[in-house]
Order: C-alpha cells, then sequence, then structure tokens
C-alpha cells in the first residue's frame, strides 16, 4: 500500500529531524533472519527498522505529580470539580473529595482536563459554545506473546491505517483503533469489534491466527482532539489550542484542547506563558531540562545504572531489581531501603510485588486500593492470580 521509496524517503526525513542522541539511524532490514522472521508469515521478506521512545503513561503521570508536589504543589487526587465563578478578581472553585465539599480560592484556573474540557468550561459559568473537540476512543489489546525479540511492529492495515505491535509484560500488545465516541468519554469501552478489527490487522502477518477469545486484557483511552473538521479521526490535527479568557481586573481562565503526550511539556511552558502577565516575577521556563524524579540518571544511562544497582543488591534477583527501576528508576534504591534479602521486602503477593513497594505507592504516590496498584502504578494485574490479588486486596484493607 506504500512503496518502498516513499517508506525510505519518510525514515530519511526522520531521521535528519531527530538528532539521535541516543538512538540509532534507520536502516532496511530482512524479514528472514532472526530476529525479525520469528512468529511472521514467510511472504513478507523486506522491511525497514527504526527506533522511537516509549513511555507507560500512568507512570509518567505519577512522576508529574511526584516532581509538582516536590515542588509545593498540594495534590489531590479523587477530587472531583464542582464549578468555580470569579469573586472579588479571583477564583471560587469548589471541590468534593471523601472528605466532602471544600472550597478553594485561586488567582488564576486552569482547564486541563482532556475530553472534559469543554464541560468544565460550562461549569465555570461561561455560555456553552460550539465543543471544540472531537473524542475518538483508541483500544489496545494484549494476547499471547506472537514473537521473539524485543522489537515492535508497525502493520500497515487494510484501511490505510498503521497497527502497532510490540512486547507488552511477557505479552503482546496491538493497538489502536480510532472509533469517533459522543460526550461522555467516561463510557469508554473496548468493543468486540474493536477486538475483532485488531485480531484481523495482526492476523495479516503473523501466523498465530488470532481471535477476540484469545485477549488477555483490553484497555483504552480518549483522544480529545481539536475539532479542525477533518473527514476521519485518524485525520485529525494533534496539534493543541490554548485559549485564555480575561478581562482586565478578571482572574484569569485558560483552556487547554487538544494536544498529546510527546508535546505535554512543550504545551504547559506555553500555559505559563500566557499566565506570565498575570504573575509578576514568574521564573522562565524550566521543565525543558528537568529530570523528573527518577530520571537523574548518570553517566552512561540506563544500562551503568541497572549494573550498580545490581552490585548494589546482590542478594536480590535481577528481574526483581529491573522491575523496579522501570518503575522508579533512581528512586529503587528508596523503595528498597535497607532490604539486602527476599525476606526484607515484606509479604510477597506474586510475580515480583512485595508489600514494601506496596507500602511505598501508599505513602509516595497516592495509591489507595488494588486498582491502583496492579493496574495503575504497576502492571502486576497481568501476573497476579485471582487468588494472589485477593491477597493485596486483602492487605490494603488491613493497612487502610
Amino acid at each position: 500500500m506504500r512503496p518502498s521509496w516513499v517508506i525510505r524517503l519518510g525514515l530519511f526525513t526522520y531521521d535528519r529531524l531527530a538528532r539521535r542522541q541516543t538512538l540509532p539511524a534507520s536502516t532496511k532490514v530482512s524479514l528472514t533472519l532472526p530476529p525479525y522472521r520469528s512468529g511472521l508469515k514467510t511472504h513478507y521478506t523486506r522491511g525497514y527498522a527504526y527506533s522511537d521512545c516509549w513511555v507507560d503513561d500512568a507512570r509518567l503521570v505519577i512522576a508529574n505529580a511526584r516532581s509538582a508536589h516536590d515542588a509545593g504543589a498540594r495534590i489531590m487526587p479523587r477530587t472531583r470539580f464542582i464549578g468555580a465563578e470569579r469573586h472579588n478578581g479571583n477564583w471560587r472553585a469548589r471541590l468534593c473529595g471523601d472528605a466532602g465539599e471544600t472550597e478553594l480560592v485561586a488567582r488564576a484556573l486552569v482547564n486541563a482536563t482532556g475530553p472534559w474540557a469543554d464541560r468544565v468550561l460550562a461549569l465555570t459559568g461561561k455560555r456553552p459554545r460550539p465543543t471544540r473537540l472531537k473524542l475518538v476512543q483508541g483500544s489496545h489489546i494484549i494476547v499471547p506473546r506472537l514473537y521473539d525479540g524485543e522489537h515492535a511492529f508497525i502493520l500497515q492495515n487494510a484501511d490505510q491505517r498503521v497497527i502497532f505491535v510490540y512486547p507488552y509484560e511477557g505479552n503482546t500488545l496491538i493497538g489502536t483503533t480510532e472509533v469517533e465516541i459522543g460526550n461522555a468519554p467516561e463510557n469508554c469501552q473496548v468493543t468486540r469489534e474493536e477486538m475483532e478489527y485488531l485480531c484481523r490487522a495482526a492476523n495479516r502477518y503473523f501466523t498465530r491466527e488470532l481471535a477476540a477469545a484469545d485477549v488477555l486484557w483490553s484497555f483504552c483511552g480518549v483522544r480529545a482532539l481539536v475539532d479542525d473538521g477533518a473527514a476521519t479521526p485518524s485525520r485529525v490535527t494533534r496539534d493543541y489550542l490554548l485559549e485564555l479568557e480575561a478581562g482586565p481586573t478578571e482572574a484569569p481562565l485558560l483552556s487547554v484542547f487538544g494536544g498529546k503526550i510527546t508535546t505535554y511539556r512543550k504545551l504547559a511552558e506555553r500555559v505559563i506563558e500566557k499566565l506570565a502577565p498575570y504573575f509578576p516575577g514568574l521564573r522562565p521556563p524550566w521543565t525543558a531540562s528537568a529530570p523528573l524524579p527518577g530520571g537523574d540518571l548518570p553517566a552512561g544511562g540506563t544500562d551503568a545504572y541497572l549494573k550498580d544497582l545490581r552490585a548494589r543488591y546482590a542478594q536480590l534477583p535481577h528481574e526483581l531489581l529491573s522491575q523496579l527501576f522501570r518503575r522508579h528508576g533512581t528512586l529503587a534504591p528508596t523503595v528498597l531501603g535497607p532490604a539486602c534479602t527476599l525476606k526484607d521486602l515484606g509479604e510477597h503477593f506474586g510475580a515480583q510485588l512485595y508489600s514494601r513497594e506496596v507500602d511505598y505507592f501508599r505513602e509516595h504516590e497516592w495509591a489507595r486500593d488494588a486498582d491502583d496498584v496492579l493496574w495503575r502504578r504497576t502492571k502486576e494485574g497481568l501476573h497476579l492470580s485471582s487468588q494472589q490479588q485477593m491477597k493485596l486486596r486483602t492487605y490494603l484493607t488491613r493497612h487502610d
């Protein structure tokens, strides 16, 4: 569907736009040789490889919350925004949390609520406008491992879209879909049609035939895209729109529409630039080069740090240390503390999850229930049996 010269031209451009400080350049590969031949149908013989980065989005959220907390922010999880109104040059915001309703006074209000941005805007007393957002559901499925190796595949699909397939927690993840939904993002749910769509896409390329019954787990999210009138969801811009509303003596209200994970820091700095006139003495942008908590790797990067971590905790299994490092980065020693042996890590719930880390999630990452631990702070829910998960729930209830 895409001639090889188009792919080569695209990768040539990609290589020259990227600085490639840590990632190698793209290259042509043979799909008949290891590691790429594993699992693929034999009539696929030619491919191109390039390097990119990936992120655990749930861990990224926690890292940003930790960073904000360390900088003096008050983090209020499980707190719902009820509404706000201007009063004496400030905002009076009404919130509802576990302890009931409360009210906060703020000099500015930033509506960075993704797919709920239009709804939150209405709660500030703003007159309803035509929606700025197109809400698009993207679903992923996880199936038993389809191939050996740590590489990912981008598959060209019959509808001109591409599907990503890559290793995930010992299994294989396939995604994503693009289905336009209504204005109720909280109803996002993977459909059987989406599962079958992703299985069909994979079945064109891999020897193992997949069906919806093979799906081990699935999840979906909602892309809050700026509605630019594009005919299909895949053609809608992934750029963002910032809308500032304030009078000469009014507290500012800034709404964020659209955006994506790879530009979130740039977006945040643009927000601060727009709010700067209302906060004299605000420091210049600084986050572009600031590591998030756990991201301050020494010279030598990941490999060097992990080697030192294994030497420091020589009696702990390498797989456990690797998992802790992937979740916490350079904060892994903080999680482990004085622990030297597995016994020091406390109760074992299964896989690589111990009570010492669970306690850390509770004390430093706002985790409260088992789902917080199993699916948001980790993905150990994929590896723990129902009995092991119940053991974790009991532990959290006992230590609440």
